[in-house]
């Protein structure tokens, strides 16, 4: 299945039917009347979020999304019906944007989360509702009310309970291969992944899904390399892995590289939980392993994990240190949710 995380669609709601123009002819119902009943209403533009969809592919093969219009009414006060409300499917994590890019109409967060995004116009009045005391055989009617439309933008923005990051060969893939059921392309050369991949880890019982990311070269912020695209799905990840190349030519500056890119994407991408992993220990001396894992420790300031994806070494322990930052994270929301959750006495 191909991987799409942006795509332009055209959608429009129903518009309402025309009220009827009748009169009553009963054999004897003296003088009749008007009867003519009114239109039923639009079909509404409905998103849903739902479980089980990763990617936006289905919408490359059908761009355009139009909801039925309200059925005519008819005599006998007889209203026509309404029209069917059509329900687009998209992935949890999906974002609506305006046709500029500039507003964010709609975000799904949660599975089964529903938004009536175009309204679906009004049926017009039949010419029963137009009777007075001195109109009494009216003739007019409604039309209906027009339907709705618009172009629109939807940006998949994946959730995962962690993120990999780092510069292009840093192992990022292996990682993920050898801790998920991930299936990500491996090469000795830069950028094998193009795509965002996600994967599902699991340790002590305990299930949680990683995604990795194309690798980050400096000036990815101005579009560099494959440039900061991707970096949308790893901002609601709670706790980012950061993998540098313990082989690489300068593994202090690789770090620095990522965060400066991760700081200008914005998105407060910097503020997240990190654990740090020197990746590939396999293929360097361990003394010299060792001393670089002290520089970038000072240089970071934090914890440095040593690591090898190929052969395993050290992986049990990251994805320890990995759960043990996601619970933290999770506390850590629910608390700022029950803060800003409103006051209630029950």
């Amino acid at each position: 299945m191909h991987f799409l995380d942006q795509a332009k669609i055209f959608i429009r709601s129903g518009a309402g039917g025309p009220g009827a123009v009748s009169f009553r002819r009963e054999k004897f119902i003296e003088y009749g009347g008007p009867d003519g009943g009114n239109g039923g209403k639009g079909g509404d533009i409905v998103f849903e979020a739902v479980p089980g969809l990763n990617t936006l592919i289905d919408f490359r093969y059908t761009q355009h999304f139009r909801a039925p219009r309200g059925k005519g009414g008819a005599g006998s006060n007889r209203t026509g019906a309404g029209g069917e409300d059509l329900v687009i499917k998209v992935p949890v994590g999906t974002q609506i944007l305006s046709d500029d890019k500039e507003e964010v109409l709609a975000d799904f967060t949660a599975p089964g989360q529903r938004i009536v995004l175009l309204r679906g116009g009004d049926g017009g009045r039949g010419n029963a509702s137009y009777k007075t005391s001195t109109n009494r055989a009216p003739r007019q009617h409604g039309t209906g009310w027009p339907s709705e439309e618009m172009w629109v933008w939807l940006r998949l923005k994946l959730l995962a309970d962690a993120g990999l990051v780092g510069l292009p060969n840093a192992g990022k893939s292996t990682f993920i291969n050898a801790v998920t059921n991930a299936q990500a392309k491996v090469g000795d050369y830069p950028f094998t992944t193009v795509r965002p991949q996600l994967g599902v880890a699991s340790r002590h019982g305990r299930e949680f899904v990683i995604a990795d990311i194309p690798g980050l070269i400096e000036g990815a912020a101005d579009g560099a390399g494959i440039g900061d695209r991707f970096l949308g799905h790893i901002e609601r990840c709670r706790v980012l892995l950061h993998l540098i190349d313990a082989t690489g030519e300068d593994p202090i500056e690789a770090y620095r590289i990522v965060r400066e890119e991760l700081d200008a994407y914005g998105a407060d991408l910097v503020e997240k939980p990190e654990v740090l992993g020197l990746n590939k220990a396999d293929a360097i001396d361990p003394k010299e392993l060792e001393k670089l894992r002290k520089k970038l420790a000072k240089e970071s300031g934090a914890e440095v994990m040593i690591l090898s994806g190929a052969t395993g070494e050290g992986v049990d322990a990251v994805l320890d240190r990995l759960l043990d930052a996601i619970g933290s994270a999770e506390e850590e929301s629910e608390t700022e949710a029950e803060k800003e959750a409103p006051w209630s006495p029950i």
